[in-house]
């Protein structure tokens, strides 16, 4: 997700989540979505630090979105060399903008030049495992026709929002049409695993939802927000305090300062806000004062301030 899912984002992740340990997770980290075109102009530089990442995130797959091949090939070239273990490509992506240049949910309507972002960044790639995120369709249900376009490329995984472009966000996923694509997979005989995605509200309906589908796996993203111990098996959602959860938004909030100064724009942050400071008494007036801090300075103190003059008793916990 553009501007979420960054390195100060996976770190918190990382650390809450106890990945890599037992009992923890993900399994695998995804990049917020870069331009290939971007990669593979002379501005580059300024777009590396959407590529960031530390040893503790692997493994981590490197989203790119485009649809100029000669520039994907370039962009997963980058990808390679920065020691990335997968590539992704994003097409599903509903942006007006991104659409605009041909990329993301666009490829639907142009399945041949799809193919040729695949292969490209396949060749880009030198041996990297290329997947695809997507939808079922564009403005309806085309899983039969657009899905096996997809799939006779040599991808390694399909991540499928079981959503159409025209439904956005806004409808329901319907994962029954997840269940159709794994069917579709399994037709071909390839051996594509096949991610399910959309509405996925934690880890046991994640399970749930895999299983009646036969995804061989699923992929959490609103979930996540303000909840980075959602992926902790030993981590009861109940026994996580305000207080803590506040703490780990000012820590959340000065890795970002730390990881991204001069780079991106405080204000990316905000968007966490209104998850980590909500749900119990007082968060409303919270997050306001959240709202108009400049810096991490700012939040620390708004922060204490809360904790040290709002009575226990009232905060809901």
């Amino acid at each position: 997700m553009a501007d979420v899912t960054d390195c100060a984002f996976r770190q918190i992740i990382a650390k809450y989540s106890r990945h890599g340990k037992n009992g923890g997770g993900p399994d695998v980290f995804w990049t917020e979505f870069v331009s290939a075109d971007g990669l593979a102009s002379k501005g580059k530089d300024k777009l590396l630090i959407n590529l960031r990442y530390f040893e503790n995130e692997r493994p981590i797959v490197a989203q790119l979105f485009g649809a100029k091949p000669v520039n994907m090939r370039e962009a997963a070239k980058i990808v390679a060399d920065l020691g990335f273990d997968g590539i992704d490509i994003n097409m599903g992506c509903p942006d007006r903008a991104v659409e605009k240049q041909g990329a993301g949910a666009a490829h639907i309507k142009d399945p041949e030049l799809a193919r040729e972002i695949i292969r490209a960044a396949i060749d880009g790639g030198g041996g990297l495992p290329v997947s695809v995120k997507t939808r079922v369709g564009y403005n309806k249900n085309e899983s039969e026709t657009w899905i096996p376009e997809i799939i006779n490329e040599d991808i390694s995984a399909l991540t499928i929002h079981a959503r159409t472009r025209k439904e956005m966000s806004k409808a329901p996923a319907k994962w029954e049409r997840v269940a159709k694509v794994v069917e579709v997979v399994k037709k071909s005989g390839k051996e594509i695993l096949v991610i399910g995605n959309g509405d996925v509200l934690n880890l046991e309906d994640g399970r749930i939802k895999a299983k009646e589908s036969g995804a061989d796996g699923v992929m959490l993203g609103r979930a996540i927000f303000g909840n980075p111990w959602l992926f902790d098996l030993d981590k009861k959602q109940e026994d996580i305090s305000i207080k803590e959860r506040l703490s780990v938004m000012v820590e959340h909030t000065e890795l970002f300062e730390k990881l991204s100064v001069g780079e991106k724009n405080f204000a990316i942050m905000k968007k966490h806000y209104k998850a980590y400071a909500n749900g119990f008494n007082g968060a409303k007036e919270l997050r306001i004062k959240l709202m108009e801090a400049r810096n991490a300075k700012e939040v620390s103190e708004i922060v204490f301030d809360y904790l040290r003059t709002y009575p226990l008793s009232k905060r809901g916990i």
